[in-house]
């Protein structure tokens, strides 16, 4: 199952969840799982299965129904809500300074996504994305270890179960308490520009950095301008 479809499913149980008022534990018991089964679940970190899925729908007196849309529709009409709101808007709502603030002194530089949000990039983030250097590995995984992170297990498609230190084999994800947290291990921070929303600057990666540097920020916004303007996109082919 695709990680758009685990994460749209998990939001779709824990929406209808709470316009029911009931809690983790009470859907839980209500289907027969464990709390912990439903907020993995919730959070996009486990694929249910479709008795599963089904069984917590029922419980809440809905069902599935399954229908088929173009290619990536989801993504392209998340892009456009994106774009439809205020800068400042979204980008509080990326929740950053509550990563950040937590780092302390740990050297770092927002890359990815993130960096190309905060430049006025409608593209969806789903995690905080910096770039640390190798040398600084030991100081990030103490910080890891105070904010109780949990590190991506690509077999088993959740977090936990395999050690958090950067240097061992596996994606570089983590679950903190403070939020999800990926990053780009390096030898030296990438060069940076600096970016103000509010009271606030955030040194950042700079927007064509991006686009050569993350094959995946590239094709979101690749396919952003190219359903924005895709008039200018083929005069460029």
């Amino acid at each position: 199952m695709s990680s758009r479809l685990v994460t749209l499913l998990g939001t779709t149980v824990r929406q209808q969840r709470e316009l029911r008022e009931l809690s983790q534990r009470e859907l839980a018991e209500l289907v027969g799982v464990s709390q912990a089964a439903v907020a993995r679940i919730e959070r996009g970190d486990r694929s249910p299965s479709v008795p599963l899925l089904e069984r917590l729908l029922a419980a809440m007196d809905l069902q599935l129904a399954v229908m088929v849309e173009p290619l990536d529709a989801q993504l392209d009409a998340r892009m456009a809500e994106l774009a439809a709101r205020p800068l400042a808007e979204r980008v509080s709502d990326l929740g950053l300074d509550r990563i950040l603030d937590r780092l302390g002194d740990l050297p770092h530089v927002l890359a990815g996504a993130t960096a190309a949000a905060l430049q006025g990039a409608p593209v969806p983030v789903d995690a905080v994305e910096i770039a640390v250097r190798w040398r600084d590995s030991a100081r990030f995984t103490a910080w890891l270890r105070t904010a109780y992170g949990q590190r991506w297990h690509d077999r088993w498609g959740e977090f936990g179960g395999v050690p958090v230190e950067p240097e061992e084999p596996g994606a570089h994800r983590w679950l903190t308490r403070y939020g999800e947290l990926r990053a780009v291990m390096c030898d030296e921070l990438p060069e940076t520009v600096e970016v103000r929303h509010g009271e606030r600057g955030y040194r950042v990666v700079p927007l064509i950095a991006v686009e050569l540097a993350d094959p995946g920020a590239a094709g979101l916004l690749r396919r952003y301008r190219s359903r924005a303007h895709p008039a200018a996109t083929d005069r460029t082919r």
